[in-house]
């Protein structure tokens, strides 16, 4: 009976995603739903069928989280062309990002998980008390399941290296 019992739990523990572990290529995205820069919420239903890339970055307006998101706004064009949305998400409250998004022109969203919970599933914090976001960031298919998972982003080269990769994915 306990031999069972051993089991089922292993079984049942073998199938979570413990918080803080990175998502793997082929691994279904979370569910999620963050308010953007404008206060406006954006969900996974609603660019459900697009293939987006989700960058998290530690704090806005900070060295590194202003150079990979200047990479990527003049990269912008290269991701539309291959219908990929960029969205960037943070810890930061709305209008953090807001300022971040007018001083730096950049013309996708940034969202706000202020609550960490996204983070939490998908690697970007071990827990909800973690003050900033690891630099992780997933390139999702249009069915919802991760492409391309980048653990510890160097925020020089991460626009490149995704398209890059779209590339391939292409062929």
């Amino acid at each position: 009976m306990l031999r069972m019992l051993l089991a089922l739990v292993s079984t049942l523990v073998a199938g979570l995603v413990v918080a803080g572990e990175m998502l793997k290529p082929g691994d279904a995205f979370p569910s999620w739903a963050l308010k953007d820069h404008t206060g406006t919420e954006v969900s996974s239903s609603s660019v459900a069928g697009k293939a987006y890339l989700l960058w998290y970055y530690p704090k806005a307006l900070t060295p590194g989280c202003t150079k990979e998101g200047c990479a990527l706004r003049d990269s912008y064009a290269d991701f539309q062309k291959l219908g990929v949305e960029v969205l960037g998400v943070s810890f930061d409250e709305p209008k953090d990002n807001a300022e971040f998004v007018s001083t730096h022109k950049f013309p996708f969203r940034l969202l706000s998980d202020t609550r960490k919970e996204l983070a939490v599933a998908v690697g970007a914090a071990d827990s909800p008390s973690r003050l900033w976001a690891r630099r992780v960031s997933y390139l999702v298919g249009g069915d919802g399941k991760v492409l391309v998972a980048y653990r510890d982003v160097d925020p020089a080269t991460h626009a490149q290296q995704v398209l890059t990769d779209l590339g391939k994915l292409k062929k």
